[in-house]
């Protein structure tokens, strides 16, 4: 059995999702993980599904008219263990350049994984929201350098415990 990777972008337009699944479908792809948004108008889809071919898939999205898409075969997770605790960290401020940046460079040195990461600009308003698997006991400091980071930055950036059965 095949599993691969897809990516799907386009301009947004109604039964868009609809279209992709039927057509992964069609070939008998099995949707194990996918995510979906729609970023300034543009549908995006990113997904990881078993099954099919390569060939097969890229056949089947061709299909779609106006978007692109990437097909590739990529290898079975590993079966690894979740060594890290779940928390979701918060930014909301002025629009600047290199707030994603500094903030994931400081996630990222606490030896945190993000697991996923939203961004929304609103106006001059600028919010992340990233969902991060951190070291046991390491989120105290965490938090004591996305403070130092944000006074830097000029925003807020709050880090809390997610609850488990949310995600």
């Amino acid at each position: 059995m095949h599993e691969l990777a897809i990516t799907v972008i386009g301009p947004d337009r109604t039964g868009i999702v609809a279209d992709v699944a039927e057509a992964l479908a069609g070939v008998g792809a099995n949707l194990t993980d996918s995510t979906m948004t729609r970023l300034r108008g543009h549908f995006t889809m990113t997904l990881i599904c078993t099954g099919p071919t390569v060939d097969e898939a890229t056949d089947a999205l061709s299909t779609l008219g106006d978007v692109v898409t990437s097909v590739r075969s990529v290898a079975p997770e590993s079966d690894k263990s979740d060594d890290g605790d779940p928390y979701v960290v918060s930014v909301h401020g002025a629009d600047r350049l290199g707030i994603v940046s500094a903030v994931t460079r400081v996630v990222a040195a606490a030896g945190g994984n993000i697991t996923d990461l939203s961004t929304r600009l609103t106006g001059t308003l600028y919010v992340i929201i990233a969902e991060v698997d951190l070291p046991s006991g390491s989120a105290d400091e965490l938090a004591e350098q996305l403070a130092v980071a944000a006074a830097e930055l000029g925003v807020e950036v709050t880090l809390r415990r997610a609850e488990s059965e949310i995600l």
